[in-house]
């Protein structure tokens, strides 16, 4: 069974298709060995990208997912699952964006979105501006912490990923919440010990979390999650 996603492209529930002798693989097969589907236009953006992030990650350390195997059944699958979940023309800001995953990939499979990414480096930031650039999107790169954005911009949804555990996001967070309607976190299992953690320290006081989303972590027994949080309905 299939589902698909608001910019057009399908998802399958990743069943590991094993391809020999297809090392290197390209992006094509790299799609079909996790049943993966995009458009013609969304392939060669893709395309476009991790070229662009493996040549400046020899410079500069952006990723470790250097091949198309890698970097599908990690960073793509997280991004498309992100994208089901976001609503059309929201505002999303996407929290240490790093070599740019996942908010490059967002604003290629939902070009309806709104995507801005910061970094608080000043390297990381300035070489995603770059690569923004070269890929012709309407995406704002900030060299700032998203602690100063949120208070500065409007955003709907803040989407952290591979950032820190999520009592240290939480904490970042936590004077931001009165202009900020839900965080978003791509998760591995670790996740029910980091949750622990944050209600000992007292940051979910008013807030709310939910699991969204749970899917296989291709090559493992583990899963990813989607977490959301949102300030408690009593509370807004």
């Amino acid at each position: 069974m299939n589902s698909e996603h608001p910019s057009g492209l399908n998802y399958f529930t990743p069943g590991m298709v094993p391809l020999a002798g297809l090392f290197p693989m390209t992006l094509a097969s790299a799609l079909e060995r996790y049943d993966l589907s995009l458009t013609t236009s969304q392939a060669n953006q893709i395309e476009s990208y991790c070229q662009l992030l493996w040549k400046w990650n020899e410079q500069i350390n952006l990723t470790r997912h250097t091949d198309y195997d890698r970097f599908v059944s990690r960073d793509l699958i997280d991004s498309m699952r992100l994208a089901d979940l976001l609503e059309p023309n929201e505002g999303i800001l996407d929290l240490g964006t790093g070599g740019g995953v996942p908010g490059i990939i967002l604003a290629i499979l939902r070009p309806d979105l709104e995507v801005s990414l910061c970094d608080s480096v000043a390297k990381k930031a300035k070489v995603v501006d770059k690569m923004v650039q070269d890929l012709t999107l309407p995406v704002p790169v900030y060299h700032a912490r998203a602690e100063k954005l949120i208070g500065d911009f409007r955003f709907d949804t803040v989407i952290a990923r591979a950032v820190g555990s999520l009592a240290k996001v939480l904490g970042w967070l936590e004077p931001c919440w009165h202009s900020l309607q839900r965080l978003l976190l791509v998760k591995g299992p670790r996740w029910v010990e980091e949750r622990a953690e944050a209600r000992h320290r007292g940051l979910f006081r008013e807030l709310e979390l939910r699991r969204l989303v749970s899917y296989p972590m291709p090559g493992t027994d583990a899963e990813s999650v989607i977490l959301q949080v949102r300030r408690s309905i009593s509370k807004i």
